[in-house]
């Protein structure tokens, strides 16, 4: 649940903020973490705007790890994208250090905070409204997965272990249906039996992996198309965002993933 009752501006003074908070509203995208923007007053009518996150650590169990992968990961990318010639304050997040010298605080309750420059200029969207769309996500997505080909993938670590293990998550599947602990199961008989039926299919990537005919990759693992910044005046994809599952993987996964969020209609 969103909580703005807690001390917003003592926090985000952790990360060195200056300026007076103005505002502070909360972000309701996204279903994962508590994410909140923050105004600052800078003076002669200037205001800098940063993103402030309460880390859900109940799906992410090791905060510190998570920020290692995001600092590493978006450090790379700067440096690919100033030799492109890019702009690495809008094509990649900029996270600020605490004042503990860690890319996150963790306060007396125990709650985990980072923060991040907003990227003015852009907007994302939750749907598809034209194939231009879901063609620049997609390009944004495959330049992330390309800048990072070179990134050391062994320093990583896993923010959720078997997060794409489509054997296990079979497995799962099988236990759920036999336990059928909701007894609704009889209800959805024609779905699980076509699920079912895809038990083959379901470990072709993990065992092309295992025999080393896949190698691993950098990988996103959540490429919705609502974790693409798109820029306002050119309304290309411009920016990957929401790296917390940011991880080693297989490039298939985000692929596959983002033909899942795309082919929805709703």
């Amino acid at each position: 649940m969103f909580d703005l009752t807690f001390d917003t501006d003592g926090v985000a003074k952790k990360f060195g903020l200056e300026g007076t908070l103005k505002t502070a509203q909360i972000i309701e995208t996204g279903h994962i973490n508590n994410t909140y923007l923050l105004y600052y007053d800078m003076g002669g009518n200037k205001y800098n705007k940063y993103i402030l996150q309460n880390i859900n650590t109940n799906v992410f169990k090791n905060p510190a790890g998570l920020m290692e992968n995001i600092v590493a990961v978006t450090g790379y990318l700067k440096e690919r994208i100033r030799e492109s010639g890019g702009d690495p304050e809008r094509e990649t997040l900029t996270f600020l250090p605490a004042d503990n010298g860690n890319y996150f605080y963790a306060d007396e309750n125990g709650r985990h905070w980072r923060v991040y420059r907003f990227v003015d200029g852009t907007y994302t969207r939750d749907s598809i409204d034209r194939p231009e769309t879901f063609y620049d996500a997609g390009e944004a997505f495959g330049r992330f997965q390309s800048m990072l080909s070179g990134f050391p993938i062994e320093t990583l670590h896993d923010t959720i272990p078997d997060f794409h293990n489509t054997k296990k998550r079979f497995a799962a599947l099988r236990e759920a249906v036999e336990n059928n602990l909701s007894g609704r199961l009889e209800f959805a008989r024609a779905e699980v039996d076509f699920a079912l039926s895809k038990e083959g299919e379901a470990s072709v990537l993990v065992n092309l992996s295992d025999a080393g005919e896949l190698p691993m990759r950098v990988t996103h693992n959540d490429t919705k198309l609502n974790n693409v910044l798109f820029d306002n005046k050119t309304n290309k994809g411009i920016c990957v965002i929401d790296l917390d599952t940011v991880m080693p993987g297989l490039s298939l996964y985000d692929f596959g993933d983002a033909i899942r969020f795309g082919a929805n209609s709703r």
